[in-house]
C-alpha cells in the first residue's frame, strides 16, 4: 500500500508501528453507568485488530467505497474506532450529534444519502438503537443499521460480535489525503448544511490545535469534548495521532469522575470546553500542563476569567460553527491572547511558523476564515435565480457571520456578536425562527424562546397551558431534548 498523501489511517498506522504495545485508548471510568458495557483500555496493537475487524464487517456488509456511514456514538473508545475502521474500509464519517433525535437524524441521512449507521444500544439511558431503526426508516438509502451494547432490536447488527470474531476481509483503499473523510453538520442563516471534509482539511486543523497549545509528543490525553463535529474530532482524534500518545475519553459531563480520571491516568493534556476547564483551574490535577479550551461562543473570550494555574498553559480554540477554528495560547499573565487581522501561524508566537489559516473581516463587519482546514465550497450560496449562465466567482473563505471589528488602538480583532438569527444551546445550533414554528405545533398559549446563558450561550424555555402535553408532543415529533425539557415544570417555592 502506497500512501500518496496524509490520511488519518496512515496517521494510525505510523504510530502503530513505531510503539504497538503502548496504551492508545482509554474509556471514560463510568462507561457501566453510560452504556451498560464495561470499560476498556487498549494498547495500539489491540486497537489495530478492532479497527481491522470492523472494517472487515463493514466492506462484508456490502458498503461501496466512498459511501457514508452515518455515526452517533457517545465519547467511548468505539467512536475512535469506529471513524478509523470506517476510514480503513474507503468510507465517509457523517458525524451525528448524539443529541439529535429522529427529526434531524432523518434530514441528516437523507441529505448525505448514508448507507449505513452506527449507533449504540443505550446512551445514557436513552435507546438509541431504537431512535436509529426508526430514522432508517425514513431514509430510503439505508441497507445496513449496527450497533454497540446489549439487547440490540431485530434487525440491527452486533459490532461487538463483529470485534470478537475478527474477520481478514480487507479491500485496496487509496490512502489520497484529498478524498472525503467526514461529513458535519452546521446551521446558518440559510439553513442546515452538510459540510464535508478531506483527510487533508482535518488533518489541518488537528495541526492548527496540535501547533499552537504546545502539546508535546507522546502526551496523555484527557478529551471531555462530545466528538461529534469538525473541532471535537480535530481537538481529539487528530490531535491524538499527531502526538502519538494516549486519548482518554469522558463522557460530558461529571467533574467529580474527569479529575478523578485524569489524576488516576497522569494526564497532562485536559481538551474541554473553555467554561469547564476554567472552572478546573484551580482544582488539584498536578500532573496537568496542558489545557485545550474549546469556545463554542468566541465572543466570550475577551471577558473571560484570568488563567489561575501557573502549572498549566491554557490554549484558547475559537470555535466558529462547522467553518474552522483557530487557536490562540494564553501568556504568562492568564489574560486571552490579541487576535490580529490576516494570515496567521501555528504556533501563532513563532517567528515563520507555518501558516494555518487567516482571519478575515469583510464588508459587512464580520468575520471570515480562509485556509486549509476551511470547505468554502460548503458554504457557497447558491446562484441567483434566472443567472444560471453567469459565472459565479468562487470564494476561498467562509463568512461565520459573527459580528466583529478591529479596536483603533491596537489593530486587534474585537469578535462582538453571534450570527444573527441562529441560536446555540452548546453545541446545538438552530435558526430562532424554527422556535416559534415547533411551538406553533403545540396549539395556541404556547411560547418556546432561547435566553442568554453565559455557561451555553443560549438556554431554552417553554411555556404552555400544560407543559407535560407539550413534552409529550415535542417528544412524538421526534424533537431533540433541549427542546423537549425547555417545558419542564418549574419547582414551586417553599
Amino acid at each position: 500500500m502506497t500512501a500518496t498523501s496524509p490520511t488519518l489511517d496512515g496517521l494510525f498506522r505510523r504510530v502503530l508501528t513505531r510503539q504497538p504495545g503502548a496504551l492508545a485508548l482509554l474509556d471514560p471510568v463510568n462507561k457501566q453507568r453510560i452504556t451498560g458495557r464495561p470499560a476498556k483500555r487498549l494498547t495500539f496493537a489491540e486497537a489495530d485488530r478492532a479497527i481491522s475487524a470492523l472494517s472487515a464487517h463493514f466492506i462484508e456488509a456490502g458498503l461501496p467505497s466512498n459511501s457514508v456511514i452515518a455515526v452517533q456514538l457517545p465519547n467511548t473508545v468505539e467512536f475512535m474506532l469506529t471513524v478509523l475502521a470506517a476510514q480503513r474500509a474507503g468510507l465517509v464519517v457523517a458525524l451525528l450529534p448524539q443529541l439529535w433525535r429522529q427529526a434531524e437524524l432523518t434530514v441528516a441521512l437523507n441529505r448525505t444519502g448514508a448507507r449505513a449507521i452506527v449507533t449504540a444500544s443505550r446512551i445514557d439511558g436513552v435507546n438509541h438503537a431504537d431512535l436509529a431503526m426508526h430514522a432508517a426508516v425514513e431514509a430510503f438509502s439505508i441497507r445496513h443499521v449496527c450497533g454497540f451494547g446489549n439487547e440490540l432490536p431485530e434487525g440491527m447488527a452486533s459490532l461487538d460480535l463483529a470485534m470478537s470474531e475478527r474477520s481478514a476481509t480487507t479491500r485496496a483503499v487509496a490512502q489520497d489525503g484529498r478524498k472525503a473523510a467526514i461529513i458535519s453538520f452546521d446551521v446558518t442563516v440559510d439553513g442546515f448544511r452538510a459540510v464535508p471534509r478531506t483527510h487533508l482539511n482535518l488533518i489541518a486543523g488537528g495541526l492548527a490545535v496540535f501547533l499552537e497549545s504546545g502539546v508535546p509528543q507522546g502526551a496523555t490525553m484527557m478529551s471531555a469534548f462530545a466528538p461529534s463535529s469538525f473541532a471535537g474530532l480535530t481537538s481529539s482524534l487528530l490531535v491524538w495521532l499527531l502526538s502519538g500518545g494516549t486519548l482518554a475519553l469522558h463522557h460530558p459531563f461529571d467533574d467529580a469522575v474527569l479529575v478523578q480520571q485524569i489524576n488516576a491516568d497522569r494526564c497532562d493534556t485536559l481538551i474541554a470546553p473553555a467554561q469547564l476547564a476554567l472552572r478546573l483551574a484551580e482544582t488539584d490535577m498536578p500532573g496537568l500542563r496542558h489545557v485545550l479550551g474549546l469556545w463554542r461562543a468566541p465572543e466570550q473570550v475577551a471577558s473571560s476569567v484570568r488563567w489561575s494555574n501557573p502549572q498549566a498553559t491554557l490554549t484558547d480554540v475559537y470555535l466558529f460553527g462547522e467553518a474552522g477554528l483557530f487557536g490562540a495560547r494564553r501568556s504568562t499573565d492568564g489574560m486571552p491572547a490579541p487576535i490580529l487581522p490576516g494570515p496567521h501561524g501555528a504556533p501563532r508566537d513563532v517567528a515563520d511558523s507555518p501558516i494555518a489559516g487567516e482571519v478575515l473581516l469583510t464588508p459587512r463587519g464580520t468575520l471570515a476564515l480562509r485556509g486549509p482546514m476551511v470547505a468554502a465550497t460548503a458554504y457557497a450560496s447558491d446562484p441567483p435565480a434566472g443567472d444560471s449562465l453567469v459565472a459565479q466567482s468562487q470564494r476561498d473563505h467562509v463568512d461565520t457571520g459573527y459580528a466583529a471589528r478591529l479596536d483603533r488602538a491596537t489593530g486587534v480583532v474585537c469578535i462582538t456578536a453571534p450570527p444573527s438569527g441562529i441560536m446555540a444551546v452548546g453545541g446545538y445550533r438552530f435558526l430562532s425562527q424554527d422556535l416559534q414554528q415547533w411551538a406553533k405545533r403545540l396549539g395556541q398559549g404556547a411560547l418556546l424562546t432561547a435566553l442568554p446563558d453565559r455557561l451555553s450561550g443560549y438556554r431554552l424555555a417553554g411555556r404552555g397551558p400544560d407543559n407535560t402535553r407539550a413534552r409529550e408532543a415535542l417528544g412524538e415529533l421526534g424533537l431533540n431534548p433541549l427542546m423537549v425539557e425547555a417545558f419542564r415544570d418549574q419547582p414551586k417555592p417553599g
